[in-house]
């Protein structure tokens, strides 16, 4: 492309070049050859003029007072009197020459003639001036058109290694312009192109990692009931456990969904009115063998009948992320405890552990941000399913920790069964 540029550029200069410069020879010959005519026509009368005075005053006419009188240096004159012998001034020219006579009033003639040759040299110098600009016109236009050429090109080359890149799987903008409205556009659009497939990557990215830390604990309560259940022989207690496992399918059945759904539109979420007491029973029953297991005890209280607009599976998870923190890094008892504050329903989740190090408290919802050997995953994720139901989750204290689910809330029912309450499963 660089050189059909060039040779584009360079093909039109010539081309105006050689109609301008053919006429403007064509001119500058004629100019000069007209001028040159017309200086040997003046010459001529007014060398008749001269003689004419000197014959009508009767006054010598001699070539050393002609010559005084007129120069007509590189010409030839001759000057012709009735009755005397013809007078001539300088050389005569050989080949081709300029002539012109013109006739006095006392019947003389005189005729002045120059050499052609000398109007063959201007014409020459004329020409060698206008090629020598011609020359020059080419160079720079050679110049100008590597300078463009250059300019159009490199940006090329920068968009094509761009694209290249970008289907090699880096998606990074360079966000680089070339001052070429044109080019500028191609490249807004390759950024614009690079920065989708770059929150493409980190969607698919997060939705694993996040799917990988969401689903272990299901997968695992779930093993744990269905072990259960092949070394029992109690038919009641095979169905019971069954009818839990069952629960615990479509739990993770909606996990998968949330997340899918979380991975496409952080905001999108399909709120509706539910009890916040059955997600907390919900989440008791499924985290007791847990808790068992490490000689621990989780606790609910609070205020009862509380419901709350969201999405039971994404709230019960955001629950499960919260109490999986405080198995995994915090001691002693866990407890849940409800209550209202202005038009919002709060859950807060607590233990009896050191709590969270002061270096991590401004920081503990990033990703990848733990204060033991974890993935960092768990409290990000559960603030973002807070988020995409229009709820937040905040650290309320570092030590001990206590970490607040708000939500939206309406009234269920108001009865004397509203009242604080406690319930200890150990």
């Amino acid at each position: 492309m660089r050189r059909r540029l060039i040779n584009s550029t360079l093909a039109v200069v010539l081309v105006v070049i050689a109609v301008f410069g053919v006429s403007l020879v064509i001119v500058e010959t004629r100019t000069i050859t007209n001028s040159a005519q017309e200086r040997v026509e003046s010459e001529a009368v007014r060398l008749a003029s001269i003689v004419d005075s000197r014959l009508l005053s009767d006054e010598q006419v001699t070539v050393s007072i002609l010559k005084d009188q007129v120069a007509i240096e590189e010409r030839y004159a001759v000057i012709e009197m009735p009755g005397r012998p013809p007078i001539e001034l300088g050389d005569k020219p050989e080949g081709d020459v300029i002539t012109y006579t013109a006739p006095g009033e006392q019947g003389e003639k005189v005729t002045v003639e120059e050499p052609r040759s000398a109007v063959t040299q201007e014409v020459g110098r004329t020409l060698l001036i206008i090629a020598g600009v011609a020359l020059l016109a080419v160079v720079a236009a050679v110049l100008l058109a590597v300078r463009q050429a250059n300019r159009l090109t490199s940006p090329l080359t920068d968009l094509a290694s761009t694209a290249e890149r970008l289907g090699s799987g880096d998606p990074r903008p360079r966000h680089k312009r070339y001052g070429v409205p044109e080019l500028d556009r191609v490249a807004d659009v390759l950024d614009g192109s690079a920065e989708r497939i770059a929150r493409m990557l980190t969607a698919e990215r997060r939705l694993a990692a996040d799917a990988s830390h969401q689903l272990r604990t299901p997968l695992t309560a779930l093993s744990m009931r269905l072990e259960e259940i092949t070394m029992t022989d109690d038919l009641d207690e095979v169905k019971e456990e069954a009818t839990i496992a069952l629960a615990q399918v479509e739990r993770l059945t909606d996990v998968v969904e949330r997340l899918l759904t979380n991975s496409r539109d952080p905001r999108t979420g399909s709120a509706v009115t539910f009890d916040l007491d059955e997600v907390i029973k919900q989440q008791l029953e499924e985290w007791r063998p847990a808790y068992r297991s490490a000689g621990r005890a989780i606790v609910s209280s609070g205020k009862r009948h509380l419901t709350a607009v969201g999405t039971p599976g994404a709230v019960a998870q955001v629950l499960a992320a919260l109490i999986e923190n405080s198995l995994m890094h915090g001691g002693g008892t866990v407890a849940l405890r409800t209550r209202v504050t202005g038009n919002q329903a709060v859950i807060e989740v607590t233990d009896e552990g050191p709590g969270v190090p002061s270096e991590l408290g401004s920081r503990i919802f990033e990703r990848t941000i733990s204060g033991r050997n974890s993935t960092g995953i768990g409290l990000a994720v559960a603030r973002d399913l807070a988020e995409a139901d229009g709820g937040r989750l905040e650290m309320l204290q570092t030590s001990p920790p206590v970490f607040g689910l708000f939500l939206s809330r309406t009234p269920l029912r108001k009865n004397a069964d509203d009242e604080d309450a406690e319930q200890t499963i150990r």
